[in-house]
């Protein structure tokens, strides 16, 4: 009888795809949730054809040139690649695959609840609902910004924002966006390009940051890129905490440049900067963009996709190094 891959998983994965590791392969599961150390991992790992890692876990050229020699692939639970090195990788010959495509509604939808909560000041209201600190109504009271027939932003405008511009639309809002390179005229569905984020930013009543973490996109939203945001516009990010400089951000909330921020994801994540929980004109959420039923399992069968396409031989769908 053949032996059965073995896979590490790094951490709890939804009870579907667990049982469909469990009958397909060997596996090495996290039933305690566990976040493992490098040592922890690495031990683990031992003997493994094949890890299944999150972005949790930070695969750094120093912990793939520790990797024992049998593993031949990272199948990521994640659309997002910033956490490995693919370089380095690539330099062992282990195949990386991610997870594209599944995420995108879940994320996009995510996206539309960061702006109205933002916008309309949903944290305060649910602080005073559950404290029992509202004790009366008046015409100036929890007043917020409307998003119906505004401008919306949009850099990266992939898969999620695509279809967060899609979403937008059912709110009369008018989308602006910057991606590399200019979508045909069927994908646009009428949103105006704009060559660089410079020239779109004056644009946006709304930004949403859609694009992938990259070198290129480290701090892209920095304070010089704020200040050619209009007075009061609004900042949702669901991409990734880097391709923000926090202190910009903190510092245009502080002083009323910007009206509002939603976030869900964060430099340091966990442990996210103190000064965003204590403004009040922050709406935050703990990096749940792809938090559906539907999408994590849609994520964990993609992931394992990826590893029968390539102990058969195959090229995996989802290719990244």
């Amino acid at each position: 009888m053949r032996k059965r891959p073995v896979v590490l998983v790094t951490r709890k994965l939804p009870e579907a795809v667990e049982d469909r590791l469990r009958r397909d392969y060997e596996p090495r599961l996290n039933p305690q949730d566990r976040l493992y150390e490098s040592d922890e991992l690495i031990a683990l790992a031992a003997g493994a054809d094949a890890l299944l890692p999150c972005h949790t876990e930070r695969l750094t050229a120093q912990l793939i040139a520790r990797l024992p020699e049998s593993v031949r692939a990272i199948a990521n639970f994640s659309v997002g690649v910033d956490h490995v090195d693919l370089a380095a990788a690539r330099a062992r010959g282990i195949i990386v695959t991610n997870t594209p495509d599944v995420l995108t509604d879940a994320t996009a939808e995510l996206t539309i609840l960061l702006m109205l909560g933002a916008a309309r000041r949903a944290s305060e209201g649910e602080r005073l609902m559950r404290t029992g600190a509202w004790d009366s109504w008046s015409p100036s009271f929890m007043v917020g910004v409307q998003v119906t027939g505004k401008r919306l932003g949009i850099i990266g405008m992939g898969r999620v924002g695509q279809v967060t511009a899609r979403r937008a639309r059912g709110f009369d809002m008018t989308i602006h966006y910057h991606n590399r390179r200019r979508l045909s005229a069927g994908l646009e569905g009428g949103a105006i390009y704009h060559q660089t984020a410079e020239e779109l930013l004056p644009h946006c009543d709304f930004l949403a940051m859609h694009c992938p973490a990259t070198p290129e996109t480290h701090r892209l939203l920095d304070g010089v890129r704020i200040a050619l945001l209009p007075g009061g516009a609004i900042v949702v990010n669901t991409a990734r905490g880097s391709v923000v400089d926090e202190e910009a951000l903190i510092t245009a909330l502080k002083s009323g440049k910007l009206a509002a921020a939603g976030l869900d994801v964060y430099n340091n994540e966990p442990h996210i900067n103190a000064a965003f929980r204590e403004l009040p004109n922050t709406f935050l959420l703990p990096h749940i963009g792809s938090a559906t039923r539907e999408t994590r399992d849609a994520m964990g069968f993609r992931a394992l996709d990826n590893l029968d396409a390539i102990f058969a031989g195959r090229a995996p769908r989802d290719r990244v190094a």
